[in-house]
């Protein structure tokens, strides 16, 4: 059978104009994965917790993530047991995704379609998208907000260490664009030696 693929969009929310990335991953894929293929899709590095949970609804349940606060009494169930197509389905086609809960980054994740693989096709891929997402630990939206206008005025005296602070936290030189995206400079990370490296530092916890 040839195996599926599920074409997903993802939308970051509070933030005009609008940021997206339409990504093809294996039907296979657990939350892990989905988690950092998005991570790669927008450039986040990564650094902070996350989270995917039914739409609309912030303490409800299934919620999928990674289950390290001992002080919580309702924990994400780990993702990485857990696969994307037993939860986003064609009747139920839309989750949630934060990361990093200090900023605030929420994203809006929308099944498309469920393909077939191509035949000389890799997945995950990146078939689309618009501008850049904002850099990680800028404040969230009101925070890329103001990071933008710095960016935008010359006469701001943070105006050029700015660009140099966004550009680096991208894994890039020189100025910023918030308005470049290229889904062909898209890298997919590999979730295997992360994933490898989080369950150990869970056991170290024990």
């Amino acid at each position: 059978m040839p195996q599926s693929i599920l074409q997903i969009r993802v939308e970051l929310q509070e933030i005009e104009p609008l940021i997206w990335r339409r990504i093809q991953v294996p039907g296979d894929y657990t939350f892990w994965d989905l988690h950092v293929a998005i991570q790669s899709a927008f450039a986040w590095t990564d650094t902070h917790l996350h989270e995917f949970r039914p739409w609309g609804q912030r303490d409800g349940n299934p919620r999928f993530g990674m289950p390290l606060d001992d002080f919580d009494e309702n924990p994400p169930l780990p993702g990485w047991e857990h696969r994307v197509a037993d939860i986003l389905t064609r009747a139920n086609p839309r989750l949630e995704y934060e990361y990093d809960f200090g900023d605030g980054w929420e994203h809006t994740v929308v099944l498309e379609e469920i393909l077939e693989a191509a035949p000389g096709k890799k997945y995950p891929r990146c078939t689309a998208g618009e501008r850049s997402a904002p850099p990680d630990d800028c404040g969230g939206p009101g925070g890329y907000e103001s990071l933008l206008e710095t960016l935008a005025d010359p006469g701001d005296p943070d105006h050029k260490s700015s660009h140099v602070w966004a550009s680096s936290q991208k894994g890039k030189r020189g100025k910023f664009d918030p308005e470049a995206f290229d889904e062909q400079q898209v890298k997919f990370a590999n979730p295997a030696p992360r994933l490898k490296r989080l369950l150990a530092y869970l056991a170290s916890q024990r």
